[in-house]
């Protein structure tokens, strides 16, 4: 008998359409607690289409998407981080006129205070030592502990990509959802970068949707491959590497 997985996300046939063109289709995946799940594919496979609509920034047209046991339709992108899915962009989404420790105070701020219901968020969390305390932690370990006064307009492209992961660690994750966190950064920066998620990877399941095969074969316990807008094929990284189809449709001899 087979051991159950243990699934913190199952993705079951889901679409997407802008028009008559459909970004998804009846694409499923599954991420099990505690691994490194890397989704790969073309340009214009649908690869950010589908993270979007797994942090909410989009609504699907069909299929279903279960979080830890919670069915995620109709939930909100707020309501989602609050059940432990956090997310970095494509394109680095930090204040880049505030410092390095101001930008991730702010987002434990967020968590930690009620907005709702209390004033109390608006009470300058540079007099909250819980908060400044954690978001010192959290700097430490994105390894920007140097840089907590910079403002974050200041840093490289690389660093401000490292800063934007302390962001979504700020919310407690148990799913990080990273989108090509090595896209425009050079080898040392990339390298830094695998680092990192390395060092996540002992904490926090990840997602994760990158270009670079290299990376993506180190990284990876599971790997999913997408190819208009439909998973063709899911398994370890020797499965994937060895699949005939993988290689016709994307791969071809680059992990040779």
């Amino acid at each position: 008998m087979s051991e159950k997985l243990d699934l913190l996300l199952d993705v079951r046939g889901v679409s997407k359409h802008f028009g008559g063109v459909y970004a998804l289709n009846n694409a499923s995946l599954s991420v099990v607690r505690g691994e490194v799940h890397a989704l790969i594919g073309p340009n214009g496979a649908g690869k950010t289409t589908l993270i979007h609509v797994l942090s909410g920034a989009l609504p699907c047209n069909g299929g279903r998407v279960v979080f830890d046991g919670n069915d995620l339709e109709r939930r909100s992108m707020h309501e989602r981080v609050t059940l432990g899915l956090a997310r970095s962009y494509q394109i680095t989404n930090i204040f880049t006129r505030l410092t390095v420790l101001d930008n991730v105070a702010m987002a434990v701020q967020s968590r930690v205070r009620d907005w709702g219901s209390s004033f109390s968020f608006w009470k300058p969390f540079s007099l909250d030592s819980a908060i400044i305390g954690e978001a010192h932690a959290l700097l430490a370990q994105v390894s920007l502990s140097g840089m907590a006064n910079r403002l974050a307009g200041q840093l490289s492209h690389g660093e401000q990509r490292s800063l934007e992961v302390a962001l979504a660690l700020a919310t407690k994750p148990k799913l990080l959802l990273l989108d090509e966190p090595m896209a425009g950064m050079g080898p040392e920066e990339s390298e830094r970068m695998v680092g990192l998620i390395e060092h996540l990877a002992q904490q926090v399941t990840i997602l994760l949707v990158e270009h670079d095969m290299d990376a993506v074969f180190r990284l990876a316990d599971r790997i999913s491959v997408l190819v208009g807008g439909t998973v063709i094929a899911s398994g370890s990284p020797e499965a994937i590497r060895g699949d005939a189809e993988v290689r016709r449709a994307y791969l071809g001899d680059e992990v040779a």
